[in-house]
C-alpha cells in the first residue's frame, strides 16, 4: 500500500504539471498540499496495546446474556469519552474509523487519506495477487482518495486542513468550467432499476449530475493517477509483470477489469430511487462507465473505436 501510494502521489504531480487551466501559484501549492498529505494504513498501532486497551474499557462491564444493555453501556461509554474530548486539545494524529471497516476516506480537516484493514482484502487488494490487479482495484480508490483533496470539496482547505483559499480566483473560475462537463455526463444517465417502463423511467430514472460532482471528479482522476502510477512502478521492476494463466487479457486490460470489479453491486428498486435522490455517488454502474468513457487509456488498451459509446469524442477531464 505504501509504495502504492508513493507512485500515485508521484502520478498526481505528473498530471498536475501537465494542466493547462491552474495558474503557477495555485499549481505550486497543489504541489505543496500533495506532500503534506498524511497517510494512514491498516489499523492504529495503540490495538496493540493491551494495557492500554485495558485501561479504555475498564468500566466497561459486558455480560453475553444482555445483548441490548451491553449495546447501550459501550454507546454511554463512548459518549463519555468524546465529551472528555471537548475539554481536551485536539489530537490530530489519531484515527477515526475501525480497522475493520471496509471503507476508504479522505479527511480535508486533517488532509489525510485512510485505509483501513477491512478494506485491504479482495477483490479490492490481495499482497499476492498481480500489481496491476492491485493498481486497478485499490489503487484507483488511493487515487480516488488524493483527489477528493482537490475537489469542489477538498479545494476549500489548504495544506493544513484549515479553511481557506489557497486557489487564485482565475483558477477556480476555470475549475468550475470544467465541472460543467461532468455535471451534464453523468446528469444524462438513467438508472433503470429505479423505474418501471422505459416511458416512465425516461422521465424519472435520470441521475444528479449536481449531487454526485466530487465523487465524480475523485473516480475519474483516481484512475489516472493509478493507472499512471502502475506504468511508473512497471518501468522501476523490470518492465513487465508475468501474465494471468488462462486469461487471453493483458495487464493492462486485467487493470480495467480489477476497478470494474470493485464496483459490481446490485440493488432494489427503493434503494435504486433513493440514490438517485440523495447520494452523493453515483450508482456504482455509471462510476465505472462514466469514468471509462473519459480515459483514452481505457479506449486505447482496448481498441474501441473513436466515437463509440465508450470512446466518446467529448470527453471530460479536471485532473
Amino acid at each position: 500500500m505504501s509504495t502504492m501510494i508513493k507512485y500515485i502521489k508521484e502520478s498526481f504531480n505528473d498530471i498536475l504539471n501537465e494542466l493547462d487551466w491552474m495558474d503557477e501559484d495555485t499549481m505550486t501549492a497543489a504541489e505543496e498540499k500533495i506532500e503534506y498529505m498524511e497517510e494512514k494504513i491498516g489499523y492504529d498501532e495503540d490495538i496493540l496495546d493491551d494495557e492500554l486497551l485495558d485501561r479504555r474499557h475498564e468500566n466497561v462491564s459486558i455480560d453475553p446474556n444482555f445483548y441490548f444493555e451491553n449495546v447501550l453501556g459501550l454507546l454511554h461509554t463512548t459518549v463519555k469519552e468524546n465529551l472528555i474530548k471537548l475539554r481536551s486539545k485536539v489530537f490530530r494524529l489519531g484515527w477515526e474509523t475501525a480497522p475493520s471497516n471496509v471503507n476508504a476516506y479522505y479527511s480535508p480537516t486533517d488532509n489525510r487519506i485512510t485505509f483501513p484493514a477491512g478494506i485491504l482484502q479482495q477483490p479490492y487488494y490481495h499482497k499476492d495477487q498481480l500489481w496491476s490487479l492491485n493498481f486497478g482495484a485499490i489503487g484507483t480508490v488511493i487515487g480516488h482518495e488524493i483527489t477528493h483533496g482537490f475537489d469542489d470539496g477538498g479545494r476549500q482547505y489548504d495544506k493544513d486542513g484549515r479553511l481557506d483559499q489557497w486557489w487564485n480566483d482565475s483558477a477556480i473560475e476555470r475549475f468550475n468550467k470544467k465541472t460543467d462537463c461532468f455535471k451534464n455526463q453523468y446528469g444524462n444517465f438513467r438508472l433503470p432499476e429505479a423505474g418501471g417502463s422505459k416511458e416512465i423511467c425516461e422521465r424519472n430514472c435520470i441521475m444528479n449530475g449536481i449531487n454526485t460532482l466530487g465523487e465524480n471528479i475523485a473516480d475519474n482522476g483516481g484512475i489516472k493517477q493509478s493507472f499512471r502510477g502502475y506504468q511508473k512502478w512497471l518501468k522501476h521492476n523490470g518492465g513487465e509483470e508475468k501474465l494471468l494463466p488462462g486469461v487471453n487479457l493483458t495487464n493492462n486490460q486485467l487493470f480495467f477489469i480489477a476497478f470494474a470489479q470493485i464496483r459490481c453491486t446490485n440493488m432494489r428498486k427503493k434503494d435504486a430511487i433513493g440514490r438517485l435522490l440523495t447520494a452523493d455517488h453515483s450508482p456504482a454502474r455509471f462510476r465505472v462507465i462514466g469514468t471509462l468513457q473519459n480515459y483514452e487509456e481505457f479506449a486505447r488498451v482496448y481498441n474501441c473505436p473513436v466515437g463509440s459509446f465508450m470512446n466518446p469524442l467529448k470527453k471530460c477531464s479536471v485532473w
